[in-house]
């Protein structure tokens, strides 16, 4: 007999389900690819229905659910800080004790009281805490017997960095750091003094730290955290407000870096791009100190990642880059998404006791793990919607798209299963010719409708990589920024001496401009068609087109949304913006060819009516 394991993520960040089946992770997907609310929170109602469905199986089937984290504990650690914060504590306790005490301390009520949709008998649930699922989500998908496993975030029960051994199915803390001191809450104070959205644009300071100079780094190292040689750290809570206030930051953050937040929405600065630059400085920094001497520690020559900060990609490629490991393995899903999956993870593999197989790719399936839509949903979709569209075979398809996209156009790709986590990797992309110095402005401000300064990142086939990126081994996740290769750059030509800010964005620094960054770096995926053939062979006809074995890759979807999940997602994200064409399964349309597009309030996906 079988046994499914569910994992559920979901009340506080992005939520989402995922299923597990004999050690086999068989589906995973967030809710908010199905309401369409950005990091939906709800219960995953739709997300464990899809899990369900696609395993042909009912809920009395699961043996256990495992959740992300411990609520009880959670409380714990909220009521402990509020009463040993003096008046501000005080505050808290009056504003946040009835909730918890009312509603948020119950959690194994509230999903029983969810799953009776599902069933009348609901499995037995039980809490994983935060930073184990973190942990599970990275290491038991992992390559990898043993490794050193690093989570790193914003906090968890009690938990801001924790470092574990890794070893067959059991998972091993062996040091931790606890709330209030957190290098995630210390970038997201930055992205809110920047004026940017806390727990959803931290990759937006990441992104602007290129335009700017580290120049306020001694001032972050002296001031706000003190780090040590081992990489342990404490931060001066006088500068920050986070801990029971209303904000990021304090006054004396304010005036230690010369005024006010900026405003959400207004102008860009210097200042903006110098502190960017500054904090994803001390970021690397520390999590650098922090791999040096846990590897010492441990002698384990492989690192798995996990926790929001582990999407940092500039900080992945220089671990990669350091040496200090042989491999470094990052969860895809590392942000709390991805906590249903190591909740499952860990439930399945240390609470249930099935024995774990390593795969040597890794265990993911290249994290197309979500929803997929056949042909013939498809056409009676395009029909529904009276849409003029061609039919091709595989091969004429991709040939037919790669002709397109080098003639400048730009295209979404809709194939297959939906990805799980917040990276397209070519089953929900938008693509482009990266050769275009025009084309990142085109889809940054025309399709996706946000800054002209957000980077694009290329999905190259792997066997190419080396030749257009400095260090590339594997990264089929587009987790690890890498330098491009010298001899892909262009020399600067008539150029200013010196160009500061928003202006380095002119200048155009490779061959392949739209996906070089202002640092000469990239967000690479590799492409090898283990587990997405076809788009491997698009990447292949482009390349034997044009000598160009890479195309922009981007999510599906505009800036505030989620990623689309259905053809009708797809197509309403075609119409609305200014994408030329659109891939779905095997059919082809042009936008030119289309009916006139009306706005649907309200509009639900009939695509599987």
């Amino acid at each position: 007999m079988k046994t499914y394991i569910l994992g559920l993520s979901c009340y506080s960040h992005d939520s989402s389900a995922s299923l597990i089946c004999d050690g086999e992770i068989v589906a995973a997907a967030q809710e908010e690819r199905f309401t369409r609310i950005k990091q939906d929170k709800c219960f995953p109602r739709n997300a464990v229905a899809f899990c369900l469905r696609f395993a042909g199986i009912s809920l009395g089937d699961v043996k256990k659910i495992f959740y992300y984290e411990d609520p009880e504990e959670k409380f714990k650690r909220i009521m402990s800080t509020a009463f040993t914060s003096g008046w501000s504590g005080a505050r808290s306790l009056f504003f946040d004790t009835p909730a918890w005490l009312l509603d948020k301390l119950y959690v194994k009520k509230k999903l029983s009281n969810e799953l009776k949709e599902f069933s009348s008998t609901i499995p037995c649930i039980e809490y994983i805490s935060h930073h184990r699922s973190h942990a599970a989500s990275a290491f038991f998908p992992a390559p990898f017997e043993k490794a050193l496993v690093l989570c790193i975030d914003g906090v968890g029960e009690w938990d801001t960095t924790t470092a574990w051994k890794g070893e067959g199915g059991r998972l091993t803390k062996i040091w931790e750091t606890r709330f209030p001191h957190s290098l995630g809450l210390l970038y997201s104070a930055f992205t809110h003094y920047c004026g940017f959205k806390v727990d959803a644009d931290e990759d937006k300071i990441m992104g602007l730290a290129p335009y700017g100079e580290p120049i306020f780094y001694d001032q972050i190292m002296y001031h706000l955290i003190h780090v040590a040689d081992d990489g342990s750290f404490t931060m001066n809570m006088d500068y920050f407000d986070y801990a029971t206030g209303e904000k990021m930051t304090s006054p004396q953050f304010d005036s230690l870096f010369g005024g006010p937040p900026r405003v959400p929405d207004s102008e860009l600065t210097q200042r903006e791009f110098n502190l960017a630059a500054s904090v994803q400085a001390v970021l690397e920094e520390v999590v650098l100190r922090l791999a040096r001497h846990w590897q010492a520690q441990t002698g384990f020559k492989t690192l798995c990642l996990a926790g929001g900060v582990a999407l940092n990609s500039v900080v992945n490629g220089r671990l990669a880059r350091a040496g200090i490991f042989e491999r470094v393995w990052i969860q895809p899903a590392s942000d709390d998404c991805g906590g249903s999956l190591g909740a499952a993870l860990s439930g399945c593999y240390e609470v249930v006791g099935q024995k774990r197989v390593v795969n040597v790719n890794d265990s993911m399936k290249g994290c197309y793990l979500g929803p997929a839509y056949s042909r013939d949903e498809i056409r009676a979709f395009l029909l529904s919607q009276h849409c003029e569209f061609t039919e091709f075979s595989t091969h004429k398809l991709c040939s037919k798209v790669a002709e397109i996209l080098s003639e400048g156009n730009v295209v979404g790709w809709f194939q297959g299963r939906m990805e799980f986590g917040p990276r397209s990797l070519g089953a929900r992309s938008i693509l482009g010719d990266a050769r275009k110095p025009k084309m990142q402005s085109l889809i940054n401000l025309k399709i996706k409708h946000r800054e002209s300064l957000r980077p694009l990142a290329p999905a190259v086939l792997k066997q190419h990589a080396g030749e257009w990126f400095n260090a590339v081994k594997s990264s089929p996740y587009m987790l690890f920024a890498h330098p491009v290769c010298e001899q892909k750059r262009l020399a600067r030509v008539d150029s200013p001496p010196f160009q500061s800010g928003i202006q380095k964005l002119c200048e155009v620094r490779s061959q392949i401009p739209a996906v070089t960054h202002v640092d000469c770096s990239a967000r690479v995926q590799t492409v090898d068609g283990v587990y997405n053939p076809l788009f491997y062979q698009l990447l292949s006809a482009f390349h034997q087109q044009t000598g160009c074995p890479l195309l922009v890759n981007t999510s599906f979807n505009m800036y505030g949304e989620p990623i689309v999940e259905s053809p009708h997602d797809a197509y309403r994200c075609f119409m609305r913006t200014a994408m030329d064409y659109l891939v779905l399964g095997s059919f082809l349309l042009s936008k030119r060819n289309q009916p006139q597009w009306r706005e649907r309030v309200n509009s639900t996906d009939s695509s599987r009516d």
